[in-house]
């Protein structure tokens, strides 16, 4: 099956106001840049994006953040980004802010299928208000768990280093952290790809996620590769 689509607008075209969205990457690597620009063009507002950063301010979800799209951003890290940090202060927007490590169990157990989890992490933290915990046996000894609920996200946006138009992905690097199971987990999986080959020309042992997740694939183009800090030595 074909999954290719023309580009990152046809790709979004039926993302509608008030859905939750996954949004692959870790840091600023493995960015859906182009998706991200189309959404920003097409103007949705009151998303919930679930995303292990929020990108900085001129850059990834920080542009949807200029731009009054995001009603909740549920993350891990937030830091570096000015106007994300002066929406939280005002309440403007929601945050929940999750363990990484919950972050990206929620994100397969919804892939999995499975309803939730039980996670030592947050059990006695501000993380645990309001939930259910369990005591079960480890090592011979009592030990307490913390519920979270696996994610429900209508779409996931990833980005991948090659793919093919059977939705087959491969992932380079740290851009491997959160766009596989990210992919798995959404209703509908967009991934644009910086190479989109013929079927049949991807290593089947190199393919991180198969196309059985993916439902629609294009090749983007002026990838930024950016990086967070940039610290260069002053001249003597």
């Amino acid at each position: 099956m074909n999954k290719t689509v023309k580009n990152a607008d046809e790709a979004i075209k039926d993302i509608q106001d008030n859905m939750t969205i996954m949004l692959g990457g870790f840091g600023l690597c493995g960015i859906p840049e182009n998706c991200i620009a189309a959404l920003v063009k097409k103007g949705v507002k009151g998303l919930t994006c679930i995303s292990n950063n929020a990108g900085v301010d001129d850059f990834g979800i920080g542009l949807m953040l200029q731009t009054r799209q995001v009603k909740k951003m549920i993350s891990s890290y937030v830091g570096e980004n000015e106007e994300f940090e002066r929406q939280m202060l005002t309440g403007e927007l929601e945050v929940e802010l999750i363990p990484q490590g919950t972050l990206a169990t929620r994100c397969l157990a919804a892939g999995y299928g499975m309803p939730a989890i039980f996670t030592p992490a947050g059990v006695g933290t501000e993380v645990a208000i309001g939930k259910e915990t369990r005591k079960f046996m480890v090592d011979g000894a009592e030990k307490e768990f913390l519920m979270e609920m696996a994610f429900d996200a209508d779409f996931a946006i990833v980005k991948a280093w090659k793919g093919d138009p059977h939705g087959n992905l491969i992932f380079r690097e740290t851009a491997r952290n959160f766009n596989p199971m990210m992919a798995m987990a959404g209703k509908i999986t967009i991934a644009e790809v910086e190479e989109l080959v013929p079927a049949g020309e991807l290593d089947p042992d190199c393919i991180h996620t198969p196309g059985i997740y993916v439902h629609r694939i294009f090749q983007g183009s002026n990838y930024e590769k950016r990086i967070e800090q940039r610290t260069v030595r002053k001249r003597n």
